[in-house]
């Protein structure tokens, strides 16, 4: 008889998110495929192998949109099972192949990749090379994990511009213009709000969460994304067309880094945060990560094995891809204060880390009870201007990074040594943000108007 058994993966994504595997068994066929259906472990049960949909008495717009996402993923998941045993049941048992699994899930969730081709579409389609090329480039994990966003952003373009001018339209490695490219520029800026109009495209190419504002430094990176891709098909002669000779990205635009201060983090670390051990705890994270500078990416992945001799050692995961920097980060009494803190802790990470998006919640919520809350003028990624928010409501995890940064440049004002501790690459143009004149040094050249 055969069986399906569904299990949720460990493995979380930065949404905090983890995949539905599937396994089907019938006599010596055991074959095991993963899903592309994603969700919070909360609404996984587990024991009886199927999506909980909470029940909630008073349901706001908000509550109604998870509780529509939810059904709408356990329909997916009842589809995706339904299909897969008609299939076997349609199918030559004795001619199953080894990838007959997952080779059956990728028709029923990208049926469009499995159409038979005429004699005109025999060529390589767009998105054929595009797969071609993330798996012929080299690309860390993470990486490819953005490629993949803007692959799914260009399929939704391609739907939505034939959706908008009521004529077939397919994207072609030969034909992409630089107008072209101002127009999926435009599509992701207001993807948001086209989402809104258009929800069906969303179904047909869905992501893990609906689309939200994106900010020009966003659109930038995913063009940029875009553009390599074009150089390496000119490259491996799949087309002689760049438009992007005729096409400027524009350039990225930061506000003044703010971090907070040697005092403001040892304010945060001293506040008595006993009655309530999970913000306490994430708290000490977020100053072990203000001692050793590191990307959040990396302080994930950090274990045990990582502590050698007193210090922390990794190679910063952003390095990966091109000349991998190994940084070693010597620990101070504070920092070996807190593994000390967490030594009987027995998971395989270094601590007790929760998801991202609740670590960038707990470093908000224990800046105001440490009543680090005084205004800081930012750049507000959509609009590109100055505004002025409480540290407290724009505290996350990359200010902790910046943290170590900017007291250490602030210190010795050399780029490569400080570099050699964060992990910035040398010659790094993110050290040229850091280059404020001091307060206090302000008010010296001041005085010597008087």
């Amino acid at each position: 008889m055969a069986t399906i058994y569904l299990t949720q993966s460990s493995k979380t994504d930065a949404n905090g998110e983890s995949e539905i595997l599937i396994r089907f068994s019938h006599g010596k066929i055991n074959q095991r495929a993963k899903t592309n259906i994603f969700l919070s472990s909360q609404y996984w049960n587990d024991t009886d192998q199927k999506i909980d949909i909470p029940k909630i008495r008073l349901l706001t717009d908000e509550k109604k949109k998870l509780i529509d996402d939810l059904n709408a993923e356990k329909k997916r998941l009842n589809d995706l099972t339904s299909a897969v045993l008609k299939s076997f049941n349609d199918a030559d048992k004795n001619n199953i192949s080894s990838d007959w699994l997952t080779l059956i899930v990728d028709k029923i969730n990208f049926p469009e990749k499995h159409e038979p081709q005429t004699d005109e579409t025999k060529l390589q389609s767009f998105f054929e090379t595009f797969d071609e090329f993330l798996l012929k480039h080299p690309l860390s994990v993470g990486r490819k994990r953005h490629f993949d966003v803007v692959v799914r952003a260009l399929k939704r373009f391609e739907l939505y511009t034939a959706k908008t001018t009521k004529k077939a339209f397919d994207l072609k490695l030969d034909t992409i213009t630089p107008d072209l490219i101002r127009s999926f520029s435009e599509f992701l800026k207001n993807e948001c709000e086209i989402f809104k109009t258009y929800p069906k495209i969303y179904e047909q190419v869905p992501e893990t969460r609906n689309p939200k504002p994106r900010g020009q430094n966003t659109v930038n990176g995913m063009l940029t994304k875009l553009r390599t891709f074009l150089i390496w098909s000119v490259d491996n002669e799949k087309t002689t067309n760049n438009p992007f000779r005729k096409y400027s990205i524009d350039e990225c635009v930061y506000g003044t880094p703010y971090y907070i201060t040697i005092e403001e983090r040892n304010k945060l670390y001293h506040t008595d945060l006993s009655k309530q051990p999970f913000l306490e705890t994430q708290r000490d994270i977020f100053v072990f990560q203000c001692l050793i500078g590191c990307r959040v990416s990396d302080l994930y992945d950090f274990t045990k094995q990582n502590i050698i001799n007193g210090a922390i050692e990794y190679i910063a995961r952003k390095t990966i891809d091109g000349n991998p920097v190994t940084v070693r980060v010597p620990l101070n009494s504070i920092a070996t204060e807190i593994l000390a803190k967490y030594a009987s802790y027995e998971g395989s990470s270094l601590f007790p880390f929760t998801f991202k998006q609740e670590y960038n919640e707990a470093i908000k919520a224990v800046f105001a009870m440490a009543e680090l809350t005084r205004p800081v003028t930012i750049l507000d990624p959509l609009t590109r201007e100055s505004v002025i928010r409480p540290l407290n409501e724009i505290a996350s995890s990359h200010l902790a990074r910046r943290c170590f940064v900017g007291n250490l440049y602030k210190k010795v004002k050399d780029p490569n040594l400080v570099g050699a501790l964060s992990g910035h690459k040398e010659g790094s143009r993110a050290f040229a943000r850091y280059r404020e004149i001091d307060e206090g040094i302000k008010k010296e050249l001041v005085k010597m108007l008087e």
